[in-house]
């Protein structure tokens, strides 16, 4: 018997599977809920990523800042650079560590004639990949471009204490490293990421104990790492700080609520608090 070949069986064609419109919906749905699940993660992630970069940075800070002490006979690099928000003026016009404004500054020659440039030439590490704060013109106008600097140094570590005439009340600093005592080296502040809304300068400031008993913020921390900053110490070794409330700037030299209180005191424990 002769087989036939199934060109000629008269079976029809196969036709090609397709998805259906709910088929098409369904899928779209579970991208969607996979997406929804994934977004947060990947958020976390680079914060994780930011927080460690900023970190780094900070620790680069610290070693230049020690390489300096070294070269300078025990005495800490100049921390002389600060603004004054009443007149637009500045205090302190000698060497500084950093000069310049960090909301003003559109190039980097500030950051590179500042005292510590020569210790690592890389002006990256004065940035924070977090802060994505842009320069402004004097009327506050944003210029769309990211600020070179993100971080203050600690009025404690050779600040400027000579602008002010009352003796009685001038800013107590460190002038050498081994003078670091109460906080010791390992509480005591050198460089801080600072809240955008705040940094002009490049000195850190708050009211310690010759001010008598005040709560208020001169400079404020950042908040862009999950609700934290990130802090170096005296000693080499760097911190993230997690906040109990978020730090917002509503005015200048505002007052500390109760709420964060806790946040406000374990900062201002970082500093020297009187010339003893």
């Amino acid at each position: 018997m002769e087989h036939q070949s199934n060109a000629f069986t008269g079976s029809r064609p196969m036709k090609k599977a397709a998805f259906t419109l709910i088929e098409l919906l369904v899928v779209i749905a579970i991208i969607a809920i996979l997406a929804a699940m994934l977004l947060p993660a990947l958020a976390r992630a680079k914060d994780r990523a930011q927080t460690a970069a900023c970190l780094n940075n900070l620790k680069q800070l610290n070693t230049c800042w020690h390489l300096y002490t070294g070269d300078h006979n025990d005495y800490l690099v100049p921390n002389n650079s600060i603004f004054n928000i009443g007149s637009n003026t500045t205090f302190g016009s000698s060497g500084s560590w950093c000069i310049g404004y960090a909301r003003y500054d559109l190039t980097l020659t500030n950051i590179q004639n500042g005292l510590l440039y020569p210790y690592n030439r890389a002006v990256g590490i004065y940035h924070c990949p977090a802060d994505r704060s842009t320069v402004e013109d004097a009327n506050g106008n944003s210029l769309g471009q990211l600020r070179n600097r993100s971080y203050n140094m600690s009025q404690s570590v050779n600040g400027y204490p000579e602008f002010d005439t009352n003796l009685l009340t001038r800013i107590p600093v460190f002038k050498k490293l081994t003078q670091i005592k109460n906080p010791n080296n390992a509480s005591c502040l050198v460089f801080i990421d600072e809240l955008e809304d705040t940094s002009i300068d490049s000195e850190f400031g708050m009211p310690i104990d010759v001010y008598g008993d005040t709560t208020k913020w001169w400079d404020m921390p950042a908040n862009r790492h999950n609700q934290g900053a990130n802090l170096s110490f005296a000693d080499g070794h760097v911190e993230h700080w997690h906040w109990r409330v978020p730090k917002v700037f509503q005015s200048w030299i505002q007052s500390v609520s109760a709420d964060e209180l806790p946040d406000y005191n374990r900062l201002r424990a970082t500093l020297k608090q009187n010339w003893n």
